[in-house]
């Protein structure tokens, strides 16, 4: 079939296998080419298959020659209809991965459940015996705990008061206004449900228990502060208050793990396109903003970027890994300079439908956005016909 970008929102239907394999050979010749990295060798991510997991698991395994169990949940194809991004990301990486000759395989399912945390318990003994590095890297707007049955939906909105700011349309590139209304006591506790601590903590519990976890093994989740501009809606924001639970429960799993020696970091990344970021309001026009400053600086950093960049300069550098003084990584160092925030605000104010496209960089965003989706990639024929049906080599 000939597969084309069908858009919905900040949705994108159709994904393209072609595509999608050339970004993931594209992330791994850029792993590649920075070198080897001495790092952990039998390595699970949890939430592997795309963005920072993806990119997580790819300098694990080409930059560190790391086996590597992913953990996702994506929808296969079915004949006439393409299957989720995340899918061929997979395949392509496993792929590529056995032709180096690396272990890789695993697991499709909702990473939330008792069964799907077996599973991969079970495959880690039967296949590497203990792991030295667990990545959790979940993005996910819904989660039932398994041990309350209890479904939570995550919000993103303001706490206490309304939030107005402008935002922008991506694929019409029209700044407008926006106000979101503030959320509810249960909105909080439900976002931190989904996306605080306690899924990786139950994880790192699981893993400890069945004894698969290797002396002087780390574990690191990601997080994100980012600028004032977008505090309320999101560091000071049902998001914030998530993302506060999960840099506190990296303490809490720290001190269950001192006596295999064992360590959890939250590592604080760059705003980057994500289907997740690009669904808040205000995010797109800040990391449009942000894009057009950072590449005019020559700093600018996609996924794969910053994770070769924290697995090298911050996890396995050969010495300590340098903490902020709540005790984070921070790889979202270049972001946050002064001279890079103080010029996307002056920016920011000067934000108009007119005056976007000079100022900021909306045809990165996009070209980004598509990316996810095997799409707008240099060296792909998007006019060939292709199999939607792929399989996925290592999958359990």
């Amino acid at each position: 079939m000939i597969i084309e970008p069908r858009m919905r929102g900040f949705i994108c239907l159709t994904a393209h296998p072609n595509g999608c394999e050339q970004n993931v050979i594209n992330q791994i010749n850029y792993v590649k080419s920075k070198g080897l990295i001495e790092g952990a060798k039998k390595v699970l991510v949890i939430g592997a298959s795309t963005g920072f997991g993806l990119a997580s698991r790819i300098t694990a395994a080409f930059g560190s020659n790391a086996a590597t169990i992913g953990v996702y949940f994506e929808k296969p194809p079915q004949e006439g209809k393409t299957a989720s991004p995340g899918w061929y990301n997979t395949a392509a990486f496993e792929k590529q991965a056995h032709q180096a000759g690396l272990y890789a395989k695993s697991i499709n399912g909702d990473a939330f459940s008792n069964e799907i945390k077996q599973q991969t318990i079970d495959l880690i003994k039967a296949d590497l015996g203990q792991i030295d590095l667990i990545i959790y890297s979940l993005a996910s707007p819904v989660r039932t705990n398994p041990k309350t049955g209890v479904t939570h939906r995550s919000v993103l909105k303001p706490i206490g008061q309304p939030f107005s700011n402008k935002t922008v349309d991506f694929h019409t590139g029209v700044v407008s206004d926006i106000t979101i209304q503030p959320c509810t006591e249960e909105d909080v506790e439900n976002t931190v449900a989904v996306m605080g601590g306690e899924d990786w903590e139950m994880w790192i519990d699981d893993l400890k228990a069945a004894g698969v976890l290797a002396p002087g093994a780390t574990t690191v989740a990601y997080s994100y502060i980012g600028p004032a501009l977008t505090e309320p809606v999101y560091r000071k924001g049902t998001i914030g208050r998530a993302k506060d639970h999960l840099e506190a429960t990296a303490f809490t799993i720290t001190e269950k793990l001192k006596d295999i020696n064992g360590t959890a970091y939250v590592s604080v990344n760059k705003a980057l396109v994500t289907q997740a970021s690009s669904a808040i309001p205000v995010i797109p026009l800040y990391i449009s903003l942000l894009y057009k400053v950072m590449k005019e600086n020559n700093i600018h950093e996609g996924c794969i970027e910053q994770i070769q960049r924290l697995f090298q300069q911050r996890l396995y550098n050969g010495s300590t890994v340098p903490l902020d003084e709540k005790g984070r990584i921070r790889i979202d160092d270049w972001e946050m300079r002064e001279d890079v925030q103080a010029q996307v605000a002056t920016l920011w104010e000067q934000s108009t439908t007119e005056a976007l496209p000079a100022i900021g960089d909306l045809a990165g965003y996009r070209s980004d956005f598509l990316n996810l989706f095997g799409f707008d990639l240099a060296n792909v024929d998007y006019k060939a016909d292709v199999s939607e049906m792929v399989e996925i080599p290592g999958l359990v």
